[in-house]
């Protein structure tokens, strides 16, 4: 990540997709740590801890177990593809180009960008079911639909002034969302220390093997999300930063938050046997905690909701202009502040369990970014080294221009690895579910394992398929004369 003084001269930063020259590159790895805590400073993971107890039947020793692989998981994978960062200095799915090609790389791209969009809404939602729990608990203003709508446009209007900012706005708040929420953590575990009954919680029997094995996977699946924009997070790092470091800043700083919240939400689950058909997320935090410390918890939780936001919002805008939209990068962020808005009131006026609702999209959301990371990843480990001239130019001199534009492995891989993904994946909960895949019945349904599937036969497709060759920039302009757009 960048110091302050780095990115740009002023507040704003205005850098799009353009690589940063390595002038520039005066980031530290050591600043990954703050920015992975920020983005897991989210109210969802107590809500997701309770649910592995409420509705997978885990007892308190397989949600630890939960907590900390799956983050080694999802945030390894983050690390890892971070690395193309340091290596292209330019955001992740502008890089992507040199592996689907300058036209092939629309379609993952268009499927990511559509992903954010309920990642987004998603987050916005539990803002604002947090700032309404805060109006209720403090001053018993009750829940309404004209309520509902002015908290969500609160929430969504602030995170898109600070991932309008862009990157420095980002990482200042960063830093002091870690600090705040470190402190209020220690204090609500304090208490759950203090007041829990802990012979109930020790006292529940354990769940299933597959049970415990989809838990991993449905929290890991928020670290998946954040893979194609990791390298967002580290395209100011100079090239020869330690990529180990890199990884291990990016585990560390999402499992020190990821463990001790899901741990504090299977722990409160014990008081909260209803979660799972609960329309709001967060109220049970005001039954649970008293109000001198529910009301600054809730409030961090927003300001961190309100980062982890802002962040996407961030990455979303870049995917945007890969996809072709001729705008600055501010405006192509305030098409994802609409949709959230749009999408959230949708969420909140219509949905009768969150939690089964947030389930669903999670199972959905990690098969859709496995497809693009087994790719990207297979081709990292493969030696890829970046053109960034060549990612910048979308014309057919570029020499990511492969064949028509495309590069049929890549393009191969991802699209039947995503297939199969679909076809192993049950989206939701035994009371909700949204979408049913017709493999979803066999172990690997069973377990959640559809995203590894795709992952993996991604990966494996990818290596063992033909590769056209990247072409110079020579041979490149003689093939045509006349250089050819992208489509809008």
């Amino acid at each position: 990540m960048p110091h302050a003084s780095d990115v740009t001269d002023g507040a704003l930063e205005t850098r799009g997709l353009e690589p940063v020259p390595d002038s520039e590159r005066t980031g530290r790895v050591r600043d990954l740590f703050p920015t992975w805590v920020a983005a897991n400073i989210s109210v969802l993971l107590l809500t997701l801890g309770a649910g592995l107890v409420v509705a997978d039947g885990l007892n308190f020793w397989q949600a630890l177990i939960a907590a900390v692989v799956a983050p080694v998981i999802g945030f390894g994978l983050v690390g890892f593809i971070s690395i193309a960062g340091k290596r292209g200095g330019a955001p992740g799915m502008a890089l992507s180009r040199a592996v689907f090609g300058q036209r092939g790389n629309l379609f993952p791209g268009a499927l990511i960008w559509i992903a954010r969009w309920g990642w987004e809404t998603i987050n916005a939602v539990t803002g604002a079911y947090a700032l309404l729990t805060v109006l209720n608990i403090c001053f018993g203003i009750r829940s309404s639909t004209p309520l509902i709508a002015v908290t969500l446009l609160l929430f969504v209007a602030g995170t898109f002034a600070i991932s309008g900012l862009g990157i420095k706005a980002v990482q200042l708040c960063n830093k002091w969302a870690a600090y705040l929420f470190a402190v209020f953590s220690v204090l609500v575990l304090v208490h759950l220390i203090t007041t829990t009954d802990w012979s109930a919680v020790f006292a529940a029997p354990a769940g299933s093997t597959a049970s415990l094995i989809a838990g991993i996977g449905l929290i890991a699946a928020g670290g998946l999300s954040w893979a194609p924009a990791a390298p967002d997070f580290a395209r100011y790092l100079p090239r020869g930063s330690a990529g180990r470091s890199m990884v291990a800043g990016s585990v560390g700083g999402a499992g020190v938050v990821i463990v001790p919240m899901v741990l504090m939400g299977a722990v409160m689950a014990v008081s909260t046997p209803d979660l799972a058909a609960a329309a709001d997320p967060v109220s049970f935090l005001g039954e649970i905690l008293p109000m001198w410390l529910a009301v600054p918890y809730l409030l961090i939780c927003v300001l961190g909701t309100l980062l982890i936001n802002a962040m996407s919002m961030y990455s979303a805008g870049f995917t945007a202009l890969t996809l072709g939209l001729k705008i600055p990068r501010t405006w192509a962020v305030s098409v994802n502040a609409v949709i959230s808005v749009v999408l959230g009131l949708v969420l909140m006026l219509a949905a009768t369990s969150f939690l089964g609702s947030f389930v669903a999209f999670l199972s959905l959301l990690a098969v859709a970014f496995s497809a693009w990371i087994g790719v990207f990843g297979a081709d990292m480990l493969l030696g890829r080294t970046y053109d960034t001239a060549a990612v910048m130019d979308t014309t057919r001199t570029s020499a990511y221009w492969y064949r028509g534009g495309f590069n049929p492995a890549a393009i191969a891989a991802w699209s039947v690895a995503l297939i199969a993904g679909l076809l192993l994946t049950r989206a939701g909960t035994a009371e909700s579910s949204w979408f049913s895949g017709p493999f979803a019945g066999t172990w690997l349904g069973r377990n959640g394992l559809g995203w590894a599937v795709t992952v993996l036969l991604a990966g494996a497709l990818y290596a063992v398929l033909p590769k056209p060759a990247a072409r110079n920039r020579a041979e490149s302009s003689e093939r045509t004369a006349l250089p050819e757009p992208l489509p809008m």
